[in-house]
């Protein structure tokens, strides 16, 4: 494993639509043991804090109500355990997984015709309301859905920004498949990966080949004057522009390709390796950057593992491992803070030291794992180990 950070001092922000995310799923075939890994880069403002929090499963008061971002919803009577990363201003996630081994990532979406409707939940929100709700990825699905089209989307997707707003797509998956979702207003289509590989950027990407969509689309989209009833297509009637596949040059593009580069061979350590890329942005550098990143192992025969980094950008972070139902995340933060003033140009030796300390992790976890005997107390104590290291080296640098 190789980190990237010379590419810092030239990378620079591009256009508005090449930022904001990407998230990748490997499934059975495609990976190193017949598994599920999933990987997300959560792009942001560069001020912006995004902690990993962990929220216990909770039983609330049946007919209570849920405070999110901006709107209230009825709360349910019981909700799972919950990983997340997310921005301290919001009530929502960037990303996360629960107790049932649901990881879910969400995507930006500027390009669509729908309008942008006013203030009601935000696809974080949307995010952390199915983990909270849901045991598997189709049922992430379902709960998305149903609230999408209950409450609608729309308000400040920045904090004290109001007209910073989009649409939402998302990448859902659980140790037996993954789902695409993909959103404009209250319409959406979704399709299941149930082998391979797939990402998404920041644009509409399912086309005809949908397993699931919201009943009456075709007829919205024709009605709209979006297309004619016999070539719906999902992603070219409802982008505001000229739809186009992406490019290898394009973040998306680059995604697949790295994705088909290391078809069979993906595991936790390889889809690292690929939210460290900076060809195309993926680790992103500039106003807004990775400010957190996430890769969950997921497994139906043993223990799976998630490794969050709580910190900017990924090619100088160490990811850490975390099991679900977890332990206290609160001097995750820490790591942010510090991380402020860390400069990865200079300091060489320090990057090479979280690189040989990753390393370590992944050879204990996954030889431990294959062993049957990796339990949470020693999860724990590995990952609180981690920090400590983590924080000295930052502190000492």
């Amino acid at each position: 494993m190789v980190y990237r950070y010379k590419i810092l001092k030239t990378k620079k922000l591009q256009r508005s639509g090449d930022y904001m995310c990407d998230t990748f799923v490997a499934v059975r075939s495609a990976t190193h043991n017949g598994e599920v890994i999933f990987g997300k880069n959560s792009d942001r403002p560069y001020n912006e804090q995004q902690p990993i929090v962990y929220i216990p499963k909770q039983h609330h008061n049946p007919n209570s109500e849920l405070k999110c971002t901006y709107i209230s919803i009825p709360q349910v009577e019981e909700t799972y355990s919950v990983l997340l990363s997310k921005p301290t201003w919001m009530w929502g996630a960037e990303m996360g997984v629960n107790e049932c081994n649901v990881a879910i990532g969400n995507e930006a979406i500027f390009d669509t015709k729908e309008p942008m409707g006013k203030p009601a939940l935000l696809g974080m929100d949307l995010l952390r309301l199915a983990l909270e709700r849901s045991s598997t990825a189709y049922k992430a699905i379902h709960i998305i859905c149903e609230l999408l089209e209950k409450y609608g989307q729309g308000g400040g997707c920045v904090e004290n920004d109001p007209n910073f707003t989009y649409h939402n797509s998302f990448l859902i998956a659980d140790p037996t498949e993954g789902w695409v979702l993909e959103t404009a207003g209250k319409w959406w289509v979704a399709q299941r990966i149930e082998d391979g590989t797939r990402n998404i950027s920041n644009g509409l990407s399912i086309r005809s080949g949908y397993d699931l969509a919201r009943e009456g689309i075709v007829d919205h989209a024709v009605t709209q004057g979006y297309c004619e009833e016999v070539e719906f297509d999902f992603a070219k009637c409802f982008s505001s522009g000229i739809y186009q596949e992406p490019t290898r040059y394009t973040r998306e593009g680059r995604g697949r390709y790295l994705l088909r580069t290391n078809y069979g061979e993906i595991s936790p350590q390889i889809m690292m390796e690929i939210l460290r890329d900076h060809s195309t942005g993926i680790c992103m550098h500039g106003g807004f950057r990775t400010t957190a990143s996430q890769v969950s192992h997921l497994s139906k025969e043993t223990t799976s593992i998630h490794w969050f980094t709580g910190s900017p950008h990924p090619c100088i972070s160490l990811f850490k491992p975390f099991i679900v139902p977890s332990h206290d995340t609160s001097k995750v933060i820490d790591i942010w803070k510090q991380r402020e003033h860390f400069d990865p140009i200079t300091r060489e030796d320090v990057i090479k030291k979280l690189n040989s300390l990753e390393q370590e992790l992944i050879q204990n976890i996954e030889w431990k794992r294959q062993k049957g005997d990796l339990f949470m107390k020693e999860i724990t104590n590995l990952t609180q180990e981690a920090l400590q290291r983590e924080l000295t080296l930052i502190s000492e640098s």
